[in-house]
Parts: structure tokens; sequence; C-alpha cells
């Protein structure tokens, strides 16, 4: 295929396709025989058992931008005091503190203090999961054992920095920020540390939270909640299944319940897109929660919330990048975007949450498509909001030209997307790979290496991607073993590619959007490398085509317009998050599409120029810009007549 034609309609119209001919489209491979050299046979069956991630503590990163990304996180994690993260939590458990207030969201009188706590909690353990490090077992253990004080000195299972106030505020419809969001990261947090530390009094506080919100709600009738849902709750359905799966307790099940939102639900439920003017971040963890319901109960209906509502955000509500949301909502009908790009622009919560989602999506039915989009909004959504200098993290993420990256302070932030930031790079090394009983799944090209005892196998992926297009796999086995190896062949692969298997050539190859799948009696030493070319290519606006962007592989690429005039006071927020300063123009580009006018520049492996008749504009993938105003969408000028 052309790869300047495999467009945005082509890769989110295939998304947005039933899933009933995925395999068939995925191999013309289907029941290829052994290759001679290899001994491999190349297909693209799945086994019979349930798909699921290989835990974080069986995936380590390599040396890579992943990595670099998790130590940077780390160190930001490390640097925070924990007495100051506890100082609202204690205050309002009437015990004594003498740490200094955080400001941001973490103020004193901010309705939201003690969220990030409960992010804090979920990240450490997610770190110790992910790296091994004790020290962020100790930092987790350490917490919740301060906030098991607070919570017996409070008396009631009750848990939070601000009073039970706000709540009284909610039950009677006065105005309040969203306290079922802040309980939601506290309870959660400790579900993370139960789950990855192993601390079961992290158990027995998450217990006891349920048991507040068991008593709040009991009195409630089904409309009053329904009321109480209009106001963003996280994802309160969601962790309280998990609670209910962990325990094993029908009570946390049946509570769960009432935090599934019917109003919302039913027309999704019905394929009926309603979001326009919905508050986006509100409304996405409410679909975790449905998929989770489905997970525990069968029930088909949640699984039909959750598969429509991803295929129409990601396929119809979806920038470039693959994040979504304007000024926080969805201001528009689906398909219209154009109109939708600002200094406010797709919400760093939001692409959280789907990635969460996506997750859930892909091990349902391993469809290749899912862990396309993963990769689209790991690289372009994910991975640029982290400040390379001291690790902090963006609330927006500004699609208009010429404006800039905003970073909350280290202390004086505290935003919702800081706290979400914070999981998301501990847990970068999460959806890289997935099995079932046939075999395994690579879905990233990430250096890493995994471990599966049950096959005593352990697989080491040594690639530089992005800034090469290949990936090499080394293969460690107890004794020799026959199991499927499926490689996913991804979206912006329309150039083909090539596998060898011990240095010979493989016959076969596989479509975009689909795995190619390579079984045989695996020995160890065996090697797989696998070359996917990257190619330049354009991405047009769903509603105007005149306005695109360009891309590289999987990567969005940005105009470099500078750094003039940007100090801290523009780089850098606090309480409030919005981006401060004018942009500057991006300029027109000729009629065509924008991928013919970016060449590669010789300066290094992803480094390119944009040609125009005036000037030539550097230009470099979006999630390795930071301190300087950046264009990724460009109008093209209309062709002479």
């Amino acid at each position: 295929m052309n790869k300047k034609a495999w467009t945005r309609r082509t890769f989110l119209g295939a998304a947005a396709s039933a899933g009933a001919g995925l395999w068939m489209r995925a191999g013309a491979l289907a029941g290829a025989p052994a290759n001679a050299d290899t001994g491999v046979s190349a297909g693209s069956d799945i086994g019979k058992g349930p798909i699921q991630p290989f835990p974080l503590e069986r995936v380590r990163l390599l040396d890579g931008p992943m990595r670099e990304a998790q130590s940077l996180n780390a160190r930001y994690l490390l640097s925070l005091p924990q007495d100051r993260l506890l100082r609202a939590f204690r205050v309002n458990a009437g015990l004594d503190s003498k740490a200094e207030p955080l400001g941001g969201w973490e103020k004193p009188d901010c309705e939201l203090r003690g969220h990030f706590t409960g992010h804090y909690l979920s990240a450490c353990a997610l770190a110790y999961a992910g790296t091994g490090e004790e020290e962020f077992r100790r930092r987790a253990n350490a917490t919740v054992a301060s906030l098991a004080a607070c919570q017996k000195a409070l008396g009631s299972g009750y848990l939070s920095a601000f009073p039970e106030e706000e709540f009284d505020r909610l039950r009677r419809g006065a105005k309040v920020w969203a306290p079922f969001y802040t309980v939601h990261k506290i309870l959660a947090g400790h579900i993370a540390v139960s789950r990855y530390c192993g601390n079961e009094d992290a158990l027995k506080t998450a217990e006891g939270i349920a048991g507040w919100v068991r008593t709040w709600t009991k009195g409630l009738s089904d409309a009053q909640m329904d009321r109480i849902l209009t106001v963003e709750f996280g994802g309160m359905n969601d962790a309280l299944y998990d609670l209910a799966a962990i325990t094993g307790k029908e009570e946390y099940r049946d509570l769960a319940h009432r935090f599934d939102h019917p109003a919302f639900f039913e027309p999704l439920a019905a394929r009926r897109d309603e979001l326009k003017g919905l508050h986006v971040n509100t409304q996405i963890p409410k679909v975790i929660g449905a998929a989770r319901r489905y997970e525990l109960s069968g029930e088909q209906r949640y699984r039909d919330i959750a598969e429509y509502f991803w295929r129409e955000v990601t396929s119809a509500r979806a920038y470039c990048t693959g994040n979504t949301s304007n000024g926080e909502r969805w201001e528009t009908p689906p398909g219209i975007l154009s109109t939708e790009l600002s200094s406010s622009t797709a919400e760093c919560c939001c692409a959280y949450n789907l990635l969460k989602l996506t997750r859930h999506i892909f091990a349902w039915s391993g469809d290749p498509r899912a862990a396309d989009y993963y990769e689209r909004t790991l690289w372009n959504s994910r991975l640029g909001t982290q400040n390379p200098a001291d690790g902090t993290l963006m609330y927006y993420y500004p699609l208009a030209s010429g404006y800039w990256k905003f970073y909350g302070e280290p202390l004086g932030a505290f935003w919702c997307c800081t706290g979400t930031g914070v999981e998301e790079f501990s847990k970068l090394a999460d959806s890289i790979y997935f099995h079932d009983d046939r075999g395994l799944f690579v879905n990233l090209l990430v250096a890493s290496e995994v471990s599966w005892p049950e096959k005593g196998l352990r697989l080491t992926q040594q690639t530089r991607f992005p800034e090469e297009g290949r990936s090499a796999f080394l293969l460690r086995v107890e004794r020799p073993a026959e199991f499927a190896l499926r490689l996913r062949i991804p979206w912006w692969a329309g150039n083909g590619g090539a596998v060898k298997v011990n240095g010979a050539p493989l016959g076969a190859f596989a479509a975009p959007s689909s795995y190619l799948t390579l079984t045989r009696v695996w020995k160890s030493g065996d090697r797989v490398e696998l070359e996917l070319p990257m190619t330049l290519w354009t991405e047009p606006m769903p509603d105007d085509a005149s306005i695109q962007a360009a891309m590289y592989g999987p990567l969005v690429l940005a105009g470099r317009l500078g750094s003039e005039g940007l100090a801290r006071a523009n780089t850098y927020g606090g309480y409030d998050c919005e981006l401060k300063g004018d942009p500057v123009a991006a300029p027109d580009v000729p009629a065509g599409d924008i991928s013919s006018a970016v060449e590669r520049d010789p300066g290094g492996p992803l480094s390119f120029r944009l040609k125009g008749p005036k000037q030539s504009i550097a230009v470099a993938p979006l999630y390795r810009i930071a301190a300087e105003r950046y264009a990724v969408y460009w109008k093209t000028k209309p062709s002479a007549v």
C-alpha cells in the first residue's frame, strides 16, 4: 500500500469494523506449512484460554526511552516528602502534624486535597512491581500505616484529607467539587499496595473505606444516587469490583453496582453517541468499571457498553495523538475535530484512562487494532507529557499551533494529571506482552525482558525503536517447548516487512493490523528478527482534509517553532493549570499532503525538516519536544485551479 494513502480514515475505519473477520484478514497465513529452514509454521490462530497481560513483576524494561521515562519518574516520586503528603489527612483526623502544607490541588483549602496521596500509593506500588526497588515498597507501606492511624482516629472507616461535610453537600445537591473522586484515588491506592506489595493492612483499610461508603449510600434511593452520579466520582465502580474480586465478598460487588451510572450507560448500550457536552474524564472511568463488571459477572451488556464506547471515542473523537477532549469536554458531534484545536486540548488523564480501557478490550479478543491504538497513544499522548528536566507532568496537551508544553510545579501543582502521570510512568512495562494457553503476544516494540515461568521461558527484546524500525527477540527456555510467538504487525507497516528465525528468512509475512504467528518447538538461543520499515505519511482531520498532521511510523511529528520569550512563568504552573501566553503563527504549507513537504534530516535518526517556499522548519517527534513552541496540525493551501 502507498504509505501516504494510509490515513486516519483507513486506520480508524478498520478499528470501527466488527471483529468477526479479523483473523481471516490478519492471516492470509493461516494454515501455512512449516518453513523447511526455520521449522516455523506461520498462522494467526488464538488459543481457547483467556488472554492475560504478564504481571509487572515479570517484565523489566531495558535501556531505551521507556526505561529513561521510568527512571525519571522514580526520581520524582522519591523526591516527594511523605510527611507533607500526609499532613492534611492527619489534620482532618485530629492528629498532630508539623509538616508544611503542599500547594496546588493539595493545599489546605482545596476540596480535592488528598487525591494525590492516593495516586502516590498506586504509583509506589506499581514502581515496586515494575523495578523491584525496595524503597518503593517501604514508602508505600509507611504511608499505609500512617493513613490507617488516621482512619482509626476518625472511627467510622472514613478516610480522606477533608471532612465529611463535603459529602453532606453532595447528598443535598449543594455545590461541591468531587469528593468521591478523591475517595476513589485513596481506595485504589490501598488496593494497589495490597496487590503489589502484599500488604494485608492496606486491604483492611480499603475494606474500611468501602464499609463507610456502603453506610453512606444505604439510605439513598436510586433517584438520589442518579443525581449524585452526575458529580465526578472517578472509578468508584472499578475499584469496588476489584475489591469484590480480591475478597470474594458480594457486598462490594453490590456496592459497585450503585456506581454504575444508568443515565450514561443506557445510550451506549443502545449504540448511540450522546457524548457531546459531557466532561470527558468523568465518563471514561465509568466505562472501565463497566468492563470490570463484565469480567466478573459475564453480563454481555457491559462488554457491549465498553466496546461501543471505545470504538466510538478512538475512531470518531480522537486526535492524531490518540487522545481526546477539548477544554476537558466533547464539544462537537462525532467526527468533528478541526474546530477543536486549542491550548487546552487533550487532557492527559483522558489518555491514561483510555489506555486502561484498551487493555481490557484487547484481553477480551486479542484484536491487534486495540494494540495499535495503545501504541499510538502511549508514544504520542503519554510519553511526551513528562518534563525531561525534572519529571514533572502536564495537564493539557496543546494541539493548536504555536503553543508549548506546560508543567506542574514539583510541589505546587498536584493536578489530577500529575497523579495519573506518576502512575503511568510507574507501569510502562504493563502491556508490552500478553499470553494465552497457546502462546505469547508481543504488542509493543520496547526494549524489555519478560519471564514466563509456567513455560520455562525468558524472552529478551532488543530494539532501538523508534530510532530504528526493527526488533530482535532472544529466547531462553529450560527445555524445548512448542508455543506460538505472535508478533504484532502494526497499522503503520503499509510497506511490509521481513522476519528471520535464526538468520533464515521466513517466506511469509502478515498484513498491517494483524499478528505474524510463529509456531515451532523453541530452544534456548533461538533468535527472531523483525523488520518494519518506517515511512512518512499524512493524517488529515476527519472533517477537513486540508488540516493535516505528519507522522513517521506511529509517531506524530511536530514543527519546532522556537523558544523565544518562554520563561519559567510560561512553562510551569501551580493551582491554575491553564497555559499562559500567546501562540506564534505556524506557516501554511503548499497544497497536497504534509508528508510530501517533510524530508529526513541527516542530523539524527529522528530528525526531519519541513520544506517551505520561504524557510525550512526543523521537525521532530512530538514526544521529544520540550521548552519550545511547536505545530502538530498544518493548514495546507488549496490547490490552484
